[in-house]
């Protein structure tokens, strides 16, 4: 049986890091997509060498990710599962959102995944299989305050996974969102004690997420296991969001 090769945007660090381990220990070989983090990422790289292998673009760029796609090709075969999960965070309020920030964080989440779905998608129809999985948030379920930006973008992934899902069902192709709530990555370095606390408290399980939690979810997605699920957001969130 073929080795299948997953490509995962975002994958320096927090879920995407967790992910790319995940899916190096189920055997695959994985693409690691990075912007700006080549240490961390040679790093992880360091930890699988023969299965991780990193690769740089800016997902906003569709040149950059053409390039992406073709040296993943080569190097490494068609992508058979693609993980959409590179972002940005930022806490702001609505009036103070100047719009090149409003703009690229759109160009990040939402068109980085119409880029990146659109490289992966004739490989995938050709051999008529594929696994496509987003990377959305419980803030794009029920926003979030001084999230905005954020919260609109990821909003916006979930409606890209559930209507690409019904146009590529009958080539073959799942097409799922993972929807994380309150994970503990670096993305949570400005919350206090207190409020990590408080949030924990909020949260049915009583804890944070961890980014290995989400990973194995997203692994699930890409399984056989998975393959009568589709267009579906899975949210992983402890009962927070239901």
């Amino acid at each position: 049986m073929k080795q299948k090769t997953v490509l995962i945007t975002g994958a320096s660090r927090g879920i995407g890091a967790a992910t790319a381990r995940v899916f190096a220990q189920a055997g695959y070989c994985v693409a690691a997509n990075y912007q700006n983090s080549e240490q961390a990422v040679q790093a992880l790289a360091q930890e699988y060498p023969r299965q991780i292998f990193p690769v740089q673009a800016d997902v906003a760029d569709r040149k950059q990710v053409e390039a992406m796609f073709e040296w993943v090709r080569t190097n490494l075969g068609a992508v058979d599962v693609l993980v959409c999960n590179a972002g940005i965070a930022k806490q702001e309020l609505f009036t103070d959102v100047t719009p090149e920030s409003w703009q690229r964080m759109l160009d990040v989440h939402l068109t980085g995944a119409f880029h990146c779905c659109q490289c992966a998608l004739p490989d995938m129809l050709r051999q008529k299989w594929g696994r496509i999985i987003t990377v959305s948030s419980m803030w794009g379920q029920i926003g979030g305050s001084c999230e905005v930006a954020y919260s609109a973008a990821k909003a916006g992934l979930i409606g890209f996974t559930k209507a690409l899902a019904k146009e590529e069902g009958p080539s073959g192709i799942t097409v799922n969102c993972v929807a994380p709530g309150v994970i503990d990555t670096d993305m949570m370095a400005g919350f206090s004690q207190q409020d990590r606390e408080a949030l924990a408290e909020e949260t049915p399980t009583g804890s944070l997420g961890s980014p290995q939690q989400v990973a194995k979810a997203i692994l699930f997605l890409a399984s056989e296991d998975a393959d009568y699920i589709t267009g579906q957001v899975l949210g992983v969130n402890g009962g927070l969001v239901i």
